[in-house]
C-alpha cells in the first residue's frame, strides 16, 4: 500500500509567537470494498500497521468501514436488520483489536443498530483508544436523499443535542480536539462552524462518495474537495477526509482522500483509484494563528442569521425571497 507523507508542516504565515502545542501526527487509510471480509480487513490492517509504523497517533478510516455501501437502492421494510451493535459488532471489534495490536487510536464508521420501530439505524463514527476502549461516538446529522444515495431509507439523522457537534479528546492525544461528523455533513458550512465554536482543531469526515448515477459524466470530485477545504478555512480547522475508491455497482467511488490545513493547503492527497495511507504532522497552533488574523468567530453576526435556524421549508427547496 502506497504511503504518502508530510512530516514538515508548511509555514504558518500569521504566526507571531512560538507554538505551544507540539505537532500531532495523524493518518488515514483509503481502501476499496471487497466481498471477501477477510481480505477487506487484511487491507485495512495493513494500512493501520503502516500508519502506526510511521508514528501516527491516530488513524482514520472511511465511511461504513467494513461494509459495501448500502444505499444504491432504497431500503426495504427493515433495512436496519444488517446494522451492528455499537460495541458488540464487527466494526468495533475490528477497530479495538487493531488499536491494541498497533498501539494507535483507530477511528472507524458503522451502521449502528437503533431499535425505534422504524427499521432505521444510525450512521455512526467511533474512536477507539490503544487500550481498546470506545472514547468517542458521533452520529451523522445530515442524511442525503439523492439518486444512488438513498440514505434516508437506511439511516436516521443524529439527534439534535449538544452531542451532535461535540469534539472528542483524550489525554494520550495531547491537547487536540477532534470533530467526527460523516460524509454528507461535509457539505454544510454550519457543521464546520459549529465544531469550530466548540474548539475543534481538526474535523474528520469518513466518506463514501463517487459518481452520480443520474449524471454519470459529471465528476463532482473537484467541487467536493473545494467545499471541504473552504469550510476548513472559514472554520480555522484541519480537515481529514478518508474516502473509499472503486466500482461497487451503481457508483464508482473516486478516492482522492486528503488532509488540509486551516490555510486551505493540501498536505497530502491519495490517488483516485488506489489504496493509500496518508500521514501528516498537524501544526495545531495554526488554528489560532489563522483565526487571530482573520477573526471569523469574533466578527460573526448571529443576530442576523434567524433564517438559518427556521424550520426547513420543503416547499421551496431552492429558497424563497
Amino acid at each position: 500500500m502506497n504511503v504518502i507523507t508530510c512530516f514538515e508542516p508548511p509555514v504558518s504565515h500569521a504566526r507571531v509567537a512560538d507554538p505551544v502545542r507540539p505537532p500531532l501526527r495523524v493518518a488515514l487509510v483509503q481502501h476499496h470494498w471487497q466481498d471477501d471480509a477477510a481480505a477487506l480487513q487484511a487491507e485495512l490492517l495493513e494500512g493501520i500497521a503502516q500508519a502506526a509504523a510511521a508514528g501516527a497517533k491516530v488513524v482514520f478510516l472511511p465511511e461504513i468501514t467494513l461494509s459495501k455501501y448500502p444505499a444504491f437502492v432504497r431500503g426495504g421494510e427493515n433495512p436496519g436488520a444488517n446494522a451492528e451493535e455499537l460495541t458488540g459488532g464487527p466494526t468495533f471489534t475490528f477497530a479495538a483489536k487493531a488499536a491494541i495490536e498497533h498501539g494507535i487510536f483507530v477511528h472507524a464508521s458503522l451502521y449502528e443498530r437503533a431499535e425505534q420501530g422504524d427499521g432505521l439505524g444510525y450512521n455512526t463514527a467511533i474512536l477507539v483508544s490503544p487500550s481498546g476502549e470506545l472514547v468517542g461516538r458521533t452520529r451523522k446529522v445530515h442524511i442525503p436523499i439523492s439518486d444512488g444515495y438513498y440514505e434516508d431509507t437506511y439511516f436516521r439523522a443524529g439527534p439534535a443535542t449538544d452531542e451532535a457537534y461535540r469534539p472528542h479528546s483524550h489525554p494520550d492525544l495531547g491537547d487536540a480536539r477532534i470533530g467526527m461528523p460523516t460524509c454528507w455533513d461535509e457539505w454544510f458550512p454550519e457543521v464546520a462552524r459549529m465544531y469550530s465554536l466548540a474548539g475543534a482543531d481538526l474535523i474528520v469526515y469518513p466518506t463514501a462518495i463517487g459518481s452520480e448515477p443520474s449524471f454519470p459524466a459529471f465528476d463532482t470530485q473537484p467541487l467536493w474537495q473545494h467545499v471541504i477545504v473552504g469550510n476548513g478555512i472559514t472554520a480555522g480547522t484541519f480537515m481529514v477526509v478518508p474516502n473509499r475508491f472503486g466500482d461497487e455497482g451503481e457508483i464508482t467511488f473516486y478516492g482522492s482522500s486528503f488532509i488540509s490545513d486551516p490555510y486551505g493547503r493540501i498536505l497530502v492527497q491519495a490517488p483516485r483509484d488506489e489504496s493509500a495511507v496518508l500521514v501528516a504532522d498537524l501544526d495545531l497552533d495554526q488554528r489560532k494563528d489563522w483565526l487571530a488574523l482573520f477573526p471569523f468567530l469574533d466578527t460573526r453576526r448571529p443576530d442576523t442569521y434567524a433564517r438559518l435556524t427556521a424550520p426547513v421549508d420543503h416547499a421551496n427547496p431552492f429558497g424563497q425571497a
